[in-house]
């Protein structure tokens, strides 16, 4: 992979995996367009590395608090004062079992799911499906508390993410907003919820990483790099929208990138 390549797909995963448009979606018919096979395990891994910067970042304080209260009520037992932060790491640890299940089933058949433009296609168009039936949601200014069975059904959406074209942030953000949560709830239990996933998906790839003898070169950096930076000031952009109400905006270009891959089969 040249390195001006690995900086193209660093800014395509910036971008795309918080924005609602399918990280892995891109990356696929990104690889595909450029006719790039080698380096694909850590290439993949590491730019999402970057991408979970931005995230830790950004919900620095959220996730400063919830260790603290952790670490607190693992002492002392006491959990006076913490309730929130203790529920909200129940619930990120709730949802992330069934994201766990259903991703450990999915990984059986990624030769499959991660070598077709059209799948892809056909999965951009249900994501922008998705996001526009969300625009009905946007009334909702203080919604309910988020719930075990809430965090189940948001942690199942995540995990049917894991199909390139599906959008992690979309559709776990849409769900939320399906269930009563408000908007901004439900964006941070999106971006809250993805550390454990994304970790876990790279803790699983390194296996496949050591047995193909995948190494980090400098395109990976570069795109690493460009990915931490992109994606840092696309989940400020996306976190304004959604504040404001305009998270379904995305639909009309997940269809356009899907209609796009479908035609793409037949040319």
């Amino acid at each position: 992979m040249e390195i001006y390549q690995g900086i193209i797909l660093g800014i395509l995963q910036g971008l795309t995996e918080f924005l609602p448009v399918s990280s892995s979606g891109h990356l696929v018919l990104g690889q595909i367009y450029f006719d790039i096979t080698e380096y694909g395990l850590v290439f993949d891994a590491s730019v999402h590395m970057g991408t979970l910067g931005a995230v830790f970042i950004v919900y620095f304080k959220d996730i400063r608090e919830i260790l603290k209260s952790l670490v607190y009520y693992a002492g002392t037992r006491d959990s006076s004062g913490h309730e929130t932060n203790l529920a909200l790491a129940a619930a990120i640890i709730i949802g992330s079992v069934p994201t766990a299940i259903i991703g450990l089933v999915l990984k059986q058949f990624e030769h499959i799911l991660f070598t077709s433009s059209l799948l892809v296609g056909a999965m951009l168009i249900v994501t922008g499906g998705l996001l526009w039936l969300s625009r009905h949601c946007y009334r909702i200014k203080k919604g309910g508390r988020l719930t075990v069975s809430k965090a189940v059904m948001i942690g199942i959406s995540q995990g049917f993410a894991v199909i390139p074209g599906i959008s992690r942030s979309g559709t776990t953000i849409a769900v939320g907003l399906f269930t009563g949560l408000d908007r901004m709830t439900s964006a941070r239990f999106s971006f809250l919820l993805s550390i454990p996933a994304i970790l876990g998906a790279q803790i699983i790839s390194l296996e496949d990483m050591i047995e193909s003898q995948s190494y980090i070169d400098p395109a990976t950096i570069c795109g690493t790099f460009a990915s931490f930076i992109i994606g840092l000031l696309a989940l400020k952009l996306l976190l304004r929208l959604v504040n404001i109400g305009k998270f379904h905006l995305f639909a009309p270009y997940c269809w356009l990138a899907g209609i796009l891959a479908l035609f793409s089969n037949f040319i």
